[in-house]
């Protein structure tokens, strides 16, 4: 099998995804993409590069830290598309942790409805209310939240 041209510059790979140059120098110490080097020294990018930083970029606006990114990524071949296999791997992994986040988010706005609504005049039915500090035992931060 012989091994897709890296033939972008990074500037044509600015001009196909948007990003400042120094964004993609940023991703790149991520790991999120690795380009090769010609002879000259100079990066070039593969096509599946411009796939890996569109991904990257809606998982960031989706709250995703750029390591966990990362991280999935790096299971990816490198200097290659990724076929409908690798990226079923990736999504699976994702998707399980979107919808986690669904069901902490649904819970807290069902929490804070009552909040918003509440005035805190019904401190004995509050999600929030903690006297004497008794959620202290279940350990650190909004533990009732969590």
């Amino acid at each position: 099998m012989t091994q897709p041209a890296h033939d972008l510059t990074i500037g044509e790979l600015a001009a196909r995804t948007g990003l400042a140059i120094s964004a993609i120098r940023f991703y790149e110490t991520h790991g999120i993409v690795a380009p090769l080097r010609n002879a000259g020294g100079h990066r070039r990018y593969g096509r599946a590069d411009i796939r890996r930083l569109s991904f990257a970029m809606i998982a960031q606006r989706l709250g995703f830290s750029l390591a966990t990114i990362a991280g999935h990524l790096s299971a990816l071949p490198a200097h290659r598309a990724p076929d409908r296999a690798d990226w079923a791997r990736i999504a699976t992994a994702f998707r399980a942790e979107i919808a986690g986040r669904i069901a902490h988010l649904t819970r807290m706005s069902d929490l804070l409805d009552g909040c918003i609504g509440c005035g805190c005049l019904s401190l004995d039915t509050c999600a929030l209310y903690n006297p004497d500090d008794t959620a202290a035992a279940e350990g650190p931060g909004p533990r009732r939240l969590l």
